[in-house]
């Protein structure tokens, strides 16, 4: 993992949009199914939109039907977790290892073959498809 991102508050306003600090620096949770996200289908990565790190492989997402963007795995090293007791109940709260950015939670309900529902914040990341380029380069 690259070395960590450290911002003062008013650096994180004037780098994220007002939806995105809502939610990385917050702790915000967008509402489901505004994610433009959710449909994204390519092969790619999807990162945090705080600091640009990789968080997830397009290939470990899958459709959980809750309305944000879910996955099965994190890319390793990539996010770190904290014991979330907000709203009555605890849960894991997920957050960017290298700006430590809110992303979402992540639960015991997911598939195969982790078991475990990363349900992320669309606002919280961005999406950089695969290069077909440099795909096709590797191939010859």
């Amino acid at each position: 993992m690259a070395e960590s991102v450290i911002m003062s508050e008013q650096e994180w306003r004037q780098r994220l949009t007002a939806e995105q600090f809502r939610v990385l620096r917050q702790h915000g949770t967008e509402r489901a199914g505004t994610s433009p996200l959710n449909a994204e289908k390519r092969p790619g990565v999807f990162v945090c939109a705080g600091c640009g790190a990789s968080l997830f492989d397009a290939a470990t997402k899958f459709e959980s039907g809750t309305g944000w963007p879910s996955f099965w795995a994190p890319i390793e090293e990539a996010v770190a977790t904290t014991t979330d007791r907000s709203w009555f109940m605890t849960r894991t709260e997920v957050h960017c290892a290298r700006c430590g950015g809110h992303l979402g939670h992540v639960f015991p309900d997911g598939p195969r073959p982790t078991g475990l529902r990363y349900c992320m914040n669309g606002a919280a990341m961005g999406f950089e498809p695969e290069q077909q380029a440099s795909k096709q380069g590797n191939q010859t």
